[in-house]
């Protein structure tokens, strides 16, 4: 996952999305000759809503429906009529709630259910209005193609990114039933715990970039297996005490797609370990 287009995404789309009241300009006429002739140029057999928004469904997708209040986790390029890109998921994705996009990106979104793939031709009053925003001219028609990923996508994508992680770093981790990868560096000689055991345990997480989000400290901390995502309630069992070693935790044994504090949805989560102790 590419971080840093999660802020840019978030950035462009928390901006001011409608015609102010102050006499600036609305484009509708404009933008509908624009749409309109770029519909018949590219032969798109687009779909006009009640918004003005214009939509072509390249797949409905089989998963979970969406809605305009819906946690997403998406793939997606945008770019002007002209054909000038303005932005880019390449080959990742970003995670993020459909109440901090643009409307004409929201009411998209529910058109299509997880796994599937849109393409939105937003007019500016569904977009950034009519003010000049990070090189996109104001009263600018947005196109975005957009893949709504499925729990599934994202745990393929995680497993191909894991994959190529330890092939970069030469580690040799191994995968279990669930999808976690842990690797034991020091073996340990103490009681190995359940997955409902108290635990000390020190650690260190980071992202697959190297980027830290959360550490301990040496002395560890306390807490109840049963109480943690599930990449740690399944990994810590794989210790004894006194042992450490890595887990690679994908999304669906962590945080999903939710965004969780300082955390994208859909991210692959990495901590060093080291088990200090079973508490009674």
């Amino acid at each position: 996952m590419k971080y840093s287009l999660l802020a840019v995404l978030l950035a462009f789309m928390l901006a001011s999305c409608s015609t102010s009241s102050d006499g600036n300009k609305d484009y509708r006429e404009e933008n509908e000759a624009e749409i309109a002739s770029y519909v018949a140029n590219n032969n798109l057999n687009a779909t006009q809503s009640a918004s003005g928004l214009y939509y072509v469904i390249e797949e409905e997708g089989t998963g979970k429906e969406i809605n305009v209040t819906s946690d997403v986790t998406v793939s997606y390029k945008g770019y002007l009529t002209n054909g000038n890109e303005f932005d880019t998921t390449g080959d990742d994705f970003v995670s993020f709630n459909l109440q901090g996009v643009i409307p004409g990106f929201a009411e998209g979104l529910t058109y299509i259910k997880e796994g599937g793939k849109i393409t939105l031709l937003i007019p500016a009053h569904l977009g950034y209005g009519s003010n000049d925003l990070n090189g996109i001219p104001g009263g600018s028609v947005l196109i975005f193609e957009v893949s709504a990923l499925s729990p599934e996508q994202i745990a393929e994508k995680n497993d191909a990114d894991i994959t190529e992680y330890l092939e970069k770093e030469g580690l040799n981790a191994t995968k279990t039933d669930s999808g976690l990868y842990y690797i034991i560096e020091t073996e340990g000689t103490g009681a190995q715990p359940s997955s409902d055991s108290n635990v000390t345990v020190a650690y260190t997480g980071y992202f697959l970039n190297g980027t830290k989000f959360d550490e301990s400290g040496a002395s560890g901390v306390a807490f109840n297996l049963d109480e943690v995502i599930e990449g740690w309630k399944e990994g810590i069992t794989y210790f004894k005490v006194g042992g450490n070693g890595k887990l690679i935790i994908p999304a669906h044994l962590a945080y999903g797609s939710y965004n969780y504090s300082t955390i994208p949805g859909g991210s692959v989560l990495i901590f060093d370990i080291d088990l200090k102790s079973i508490n009674e």
